[in-house]
């Protein structure tokens, strides 16, 4: 549910927390008090469009957010903010905020995630239901209708197995076109697989080779300094007259005669036979580095040869040579499957006609269920439509379903297409929904559809911004009866002029025009039962006696 609505510098609203109920909350005033800024407030934080000249007169920028409660929402949302790399929800609160400026800049976040508008639609699609006098998008496009109609049945189980189906199919579809080319093509394909396959193949590389291989040819490149400065050391060491080793020597007779006239030198004697020890260890590891150091130009030649190589293949196939290897075994497995591309084709083929045999039994199972469900549907709507003033009106599902799979005879959710129609008046044939004029007769065909799908619709918050429009009267009392049991599988937010709705509610608030310090600011204020009755009879005409009176009445029908 919506729990936190805040608003700042949007419109006629300075700064504005509301703070909403479970239940039905009923949102009134007078006309142009600002009630629609919070139905476009929200709006703006799950996504639409802004627009630069809602911001407040002499504010920068303009800011929404939303907090809902998620604890009970069953759509898979932790790992949907996962996948989109946003801060999980904390207690169980997820935090939608919007921001945008005079200059331009737009900014939403998630759970203080930096995210994109695309999330945020996706993540309203899940969260809020916004039903306007004049849009009612849910009940418009065919592809939405048979949502309901399904969630009306239970039967997204044996759509969802239908759309993987369709999936696989889809799969082998891609497969088959990437073997079927002209000749040509054909010719060329097979040309460069079998060229990349037979360089990488021939190079025979090993994963971890390049690290040596640059090691070795350091070393064959560099030989010639390698023996001068080797030579250079061991003469140092022990060639030269006045080489380490030969000091070393009159350095041990010296502290050999020191030790004869004084025993404590000992140690001393012992330091430098380690010492001595460790230069004739160095002498002889000396000497046979600069034996296998080589002078062999064929030796550096084959191994320029050999890196050249290795750089070539990673400039063509891939950063590392094991991303190299990885690119020829892929092109070998294309390769061969091109090379038998008259076999592909058959097994493909197959598994595409065993799939369309299971996609038409599944879509045909589907669609039977479908057509049980379309009486029990009209039914219920019909029944809902007779309480909000349509007592005898007729509501029906027009199906059609695919003969066969021909390329437009199905999507992924079966073979059916389906049109609602309704015919208000008795003697009138029934039209598409779509064709109907009245934003009165749409709403309430809405509200019917609402109430019956009540129980498993699963989107939490349900917003209906003057829906009862252009009704009156006992329909009136009916719309606030339908939406009062809405709101006892969730969130309702309705905003109206009818005071026999808002008597409904269970949280009752009013928005109104205050001026301060000079400037018109919008406020809203959750109104206790005295007030309600003053709010009420003020929506009835005033506050007459009468009015009072009818007030009271409505607010005690239980």
């Amino acid at each position: 549910m919506l729990t936190t609505l805040r608003i700042k510098n949007l419109a006629l609203v300075a700064d504005l927390t509301l703070e909403l109920q479970p239940g039905l909350n009923v949102i009134t005033g007078e006309t142009g008090a600002g009630k629609s800024i919070l139905i476009g407030a929200l709006n703006l934080v799950l996504g639409e469009r802004a627009d630069r000249t809602l911001i407040r007169s002499g504010a920068d920028g303009c800011s929404v957010e939303a907090v809902f409660d998620v604890r009970r929402l069953k759509v898979p949302l932790a790992g949907f903010l996962d996948e989109n790399g946003l801060e999980p929800c904390e207690d169980g609160q997820l935090v939608l905020k919007r921001t945008f400026t005079n200059a331009g800049t737009n900014k939403q976040f998630v759970n203080g995630s930096p995210t994109t508008l695309q999330t945020l639609g996706a993540l309203g699609e899940w969260l809020v239901d916004i039903h306007g006098p004049h849009d009612h998008q849910s009940l418009l496009h065919a592809s939405k209708q048979l949502s309901i109609l399904d969630a009306f049945g239970a039967l997204q189980p044996g759509r969802d197995a239908f759309g993987e189906l369709v999936r696989r199919r889809g799969a082998l579809e891609a497969e088959k076109s990437a073997l079927i080319v002209d000749e040509k093509t054909y010719a060329q394909q097979l040309d460069l697989l079998r060229f990349q396959v037979r360089e990488i193949s021939e190079a025979k590389l090993q994963p971890d080779e390049e690290t040596e291989l640059e090691q070795d040819y350091q070393r064959a490149s560099n030989a010639a300094r390698l023996l001068e400065l080797g030579q250079t050391a061991l003469n140092l060491l022990s060639e030269d007259d006045n080489s380490l080793l030969s000091q070393a020597s009159s350095l041990g007779r010296t502290l050999h005669e020191l030790q004869r006239v004084d025993a404590a030198a000992l140690p001393l004697a012992e330091l430098h036979g380690q010492s001595l020890n460790a230069l004739s260890e160095l002498q002889t590891e000396l000497s046979r580095y600069i034996d296998r150091v080589e002078l062999d130009p064929a030796r550096l030649r084959e191994l320029e040869e050999r890196l050249n190589l290795v750089h070539s293949l990673k400039r063509k196939y891939g950063a590392t040579l094991a991303s190299v290897i990885e690119f020829g075994a892929e092109a070998s497995r294309k390769l061969q499957s091109l090379e038998q591309r008259d076999e592909e084709l058959n097994r493909i083929n197959a598994g595409i006609a065993k799939l369309d045999a299971e996609i038409l039994r599944a879509g045909r199972d589907l669609s039977a269920q479908r057509r049980k469900l379309v009486p029990q549907l009209s039914k219920a709507v019909v029944k809902q439509l007779g309480a909000l003033g349509f007592k005898q009106s007729l509501f029906d599902v027009a199906i059609s379903t695919a003969e066969s799979l021909s390329a437009a005879g199905f999507t992924a959710t079966g073979l059916d297409t389906i049109e609602f129609q309704f015919a208000p008046n008795p003697g009138e044939p029934p039209r598409p929904l779509r064709a109907i004029a009245s934003s009165g007769e749409m709403a309430r065909v809405m509200l019917a559809l609402k109430t019956v799908l009540a129980a498993v619709d699963e989107i939490p918050v349900l917003v209906f911004d003057e829906v009862d429009a252009n009704v009156g009267g006992e329909t009136a009392n009916a719309v606030g009866e339908k939406m009062r049991q809405i709101a006892k599988q969730r969130q309702v937010l309705c905003i109206t002029h009818l005071a026999p709705v808002a008597a409904h509610a269970d949280a009752h608030y009013v928005v109104s025009k205050q001026v301060k310090a000079g400037r018109t600011i919008s406020e809203i204020e959750l109104l206790e039962k005295s007030s309600r009755v003053s709010e009420l009879a003020r929506m009835l005409g005033g506050q007459s006696d009468a009015a009072r009176k009818h007030a009271e009445a409505l607010l005690a029908v239980p």
